[in-house]
């Protein structure tokens, strides 16, 4: 990155600075290229850097993919899956090598069945050696193929066990790998998967929504106080907005100091009563050091909505939430605003007023 980019990223709000970089690049806004495009501003990881520099000013994709790989694994987590696939792909192997012998068994004992019947209707052999002959084979093959039956249901209920340990094996993976870890809200890659699911059914598109928060001046408590007071501003929204949202409301960390609401069921006033909520209850909790009562200053936070109706892509949806929120952030911050059509062109020509 040259030296006036820099003195730029300084100079400018960060967030602001990421969404002209990737406009500028024709980056998709999706999550994952937000955190790429984030460090690559921001960072001191000059291979990163020297990387995303490399791959040209119109990037593809699959490029971007090859890079986040690398750097940001936790986009890109397929080896656990990769390993639980092989280990269910080998269980079921298994149980059908296993059903394949019980049937082989069950046919052997069928046309011993059919054997015997035939001896049976042999008149020329006396009763009772008939009878004895029978008795004694059947008696044989039904202890061999209950004995048979019983191992294949022992080895197949063992099969099961495994493959359960396995199901919530991957659970467990799911969960961790869809938590941000600081503010135990799901992540962004959570975030991705749920706001794709949003078009899965194009008629319930119309009843979704979506917030995007940004804390307004982050930068300022980790320049003044440092980090540790900026992750306990984290912390400190994030259990707002979990005690502020109903359980079942979608909320994540999409990353540095951006949070996102996923709403469904819901219409655009009461999406707006609900960001209004949010933004009341994160500008009336204090930030105080308990020990010395310092007052760190007030928390507040900008928000744009977008309803699903607004756009046709989740990438769309997510872009346009994005330009409400800068909307606000220009209007002043600590505020809610409303996608808009004319908001469109005027976030391209305006983008640089969005400073600090």
């Amino acid at each position: 990155m040259t030296a006036t980019a820099a003195k730029r990223v300084q100079t400018m709000d960060t967030a602001t600075m990421v969404i002209a970089t990737m406009r500028k690049h024709g980056i998709s806004a999706l999550p994952r290229n937000y955190e790429l495009v984030y460090e690559v501003l921001n960072s001191s990881n000059a291979a990163l850097t020297r990387e995303f520099d490399a791959i040209g000013g119109r990037p593809t994709q699959e490029q971007l993919d090859v890079i986040g790989k690398k750097y940001f694994s936790h986009h890109h987590r397929s080896g656990v899956v990769e390993v639980a696939h092989h280990r269910i792909s080998g269980e079921l192997e298994g149980m059908l090598r296993l059903l394949k012998q019980e049937q082989s068994s069950l046919e052997s004992y069928s046309r011993l069945l059919g054997e015997t019947y035939s001896r049976i209707s042999v008149k020329s052999a006396s009763s009772a050696d008939i009878l004895a002959g029978v008795i004694n084979v059947l008696s044989s093959a039904t202890g061999d193929t209950m004995e048979k039956g019983k191992a294949v249901v022992s080895h197949m209920v063992e099969r099961a066990r495994e493959m359960e340990q396995v199901k919530l094996e991957l659970d467990e993976y799911k969960r961790i790998a869809n938590t941000d870890t600081l503010t135990r809200l799901s992540n962004r890659r959570a975030f991705d998967e749920t706001l794709s699911g949003i078009y899965n059914d194009k008629r319930h598109a119309m009843y979704h929504a979506l917030i995007v928060a940004d804390i307004d001046h982050f930068k300022k408590f980790n320049d003044t106080y440092g980090h540790p007071v900026g992750d306990r501003v984290l912390g400190v929204v994030a259990a707002v907005m979990k005690s502020t949202l109903r359980k079942d409301i979608f909320i994540a960390r999409t990353g540095g100091e951006e949070f996102a609401v996923v709403l469904q069921g819901t219409s655009l006033d009461i999406t707006s009563e609900i960001a209004e909520r949010v933004r009341r209850s994160i500008e009336s909790t204090p930030l105080k050091n308990q020990k010395s009562g310092l007052d760190y200053g007030p928390i507040t936070m900008s928000l744009g909505i977008c309803m699903a109706t607004d756009a046709a892509t989740p990438e769309e949806l997510y872009n346009k939430a994005d330009m409400a929120l800068y909307a606000a952030k220009k209007s002043g911050r600590n505020r809610v605003e409303i996608y808009k059509p004319e908001l469109d062109t005027d976030l391209e020509k305006n983008w640089t007023l969005y400073k600090k």
